[in-house]
């Protein structure tokens, strides 16, 4: 199988002033303010704190307030909103390079990818390389692609259980950094090997390595440690360690799929020629959607992933600026008649997702 990069093309005819005019207008707006695209002290700050929101629960479950059941599962919820906190604030823009100007703080930050279970390497290739480039493709977008359990396409078979997936999606979403931890980035890795994403042998074997290493130690200090060494039952810890799973799974996958799988997302294909409809820019657009847009605090601490759109076009800024272009990208597509999906709260996202789900599920 061909590479990703290689396969599908977007066409440059279709509204090549849309993105052109953009950046420079996202451009001028960094320009004219001074500011600089990358993070400043806000994602710092933010950083020490999904850190300590993490850590710190983990510290407590070796101490004699873990034999407070509810004080112990306190702190492992505790850590799922830190794992989460840390997935989408820190390791996301480090992962994309917007963290900081610095290449190797970035390269740090991103591993904490690592720490939370997943793998920075599988990540990037699914995230930045396929996601990000060919969104909502069918075969190509790695998000969109969970075979047979959920239909997340209109282009993909649809069998007969999937009339309920918009009951128990949720459910599965909840298993899906459990699963990232004990087989996804396995599977990815070889998948990316096949598709030739994974250049060589050697290269291979560096990234088995790296994921094998990381498991081992995710496995050893999440569980295996407050196993051993926590004045917990064993029974109430792996209770504890399931509970942040799956709601780390969960907020994450809800987080990201009501962005992507959404009513008013488009589910575009290439011609016979491997040749899509729109430019690129076009192309994010119209498979995106953003939501809850006036909540700062929701937006806060999903590391501005609400704005969808503007983390699409703009990977490579950091996300405390997305709110701020946010204003720019969606006057411009007005301007240059492109869709601008959005949906005013977090909540109304979810539930139109759901709909969403059904809709796959039986048409």
């Amino acid at each position: 199988m061909s590479t990703g990069r290689k396969m599908y093309s977007f066409s440059n005819r279709a509204n090549p002033e849309f993105f052109t005019t953009l950046k420079a207008r996202v451009n001028e707006y960094f320009e004219t303010n001074k500011i600089d695209r990358h993070g400043d002290h806000r994602i710092i700050i933010k950083s020490v704190l999904m850190f300590l929101l993490y850590l710190v629960p983990y510290a407590l479950i070796f101490t004699p307030l873990a034999e407070n059941t509810l004080i112990f599962i306190g702190c492992w919820v505790a850590m799922a909103f830190g794992a989460v906190g840390l997935g989408v604030n820190v390791m996301h823009d480090a992962n994309h390079g917007s963290f900081s100007k610095n290449k190797k703080l970035n390269a740090i930050m991103g591993r904490c990818l690592n720490l939370i279970g997943g793998n920075a390497r599988t990540w990037k290739l699914q995230h930045n390389v396929l996601h990000h480039t060919y969104t909502n493709i069918e075969g190509m977008d790695q998000d969109i692609d969970v075979p047979g359990v959920l239909r997340f396409s209109p282009h993909q078979e649809r069998r007969w259980f999937h009339r309920f997936q918009f009951i128990y999606a949720w459910f599965l979403y909840g298993l899906q950094t459990f699963m990232r931890t004990i087989i996804t980035d396995f599977a990815n890795a070889y998948k990316y090997k096949k598709q030739g994403l994974v250049r060589n042998k050697a290269e291979y074997r560096r990234l088995m390595t790296s994921v094998v290493g990381w498991k081992t130690f995710y496995w050893i200090y999440a569980l295996a440690l407050p196993l051993i060494f926590s004045p917990a039952p064993f029974w109430l810890v792996l209770i504890g360690f399931a509970t942040m799973h799956f709601i780390a799974g969960l907020l994450m996958a809800i987080i990201f799929q009501s962005a992507h799988v959404m009513p008013d997302c488009e589910f575009p294909l290439p011609n016979e020629k491997g040749s899509m409809a729109n430019n690129w820019a076009v192309h994010q657009l119209q498979t995106t959607t953003n939501f809850s847009p006036k909540s700062k605090v929701f937006s806060w601490f999903v590391g501005g992933l609400n704005y969808q759109i503007e983390h699409h076009l703009f990977a490579n800024i950091c996300h405390t600026h997305y709110r701020d272009i946010s204003k720019i990208v969606s006057s411009t597509a007005k301007e240059f008649g492109v869709q601008y999906n959005m949906q005013k709260s977090f909540v109304r996202a979810i539930w139109e997702h759901g709909r969403m789900l059904k809709r796959l599920g039986t048409a």
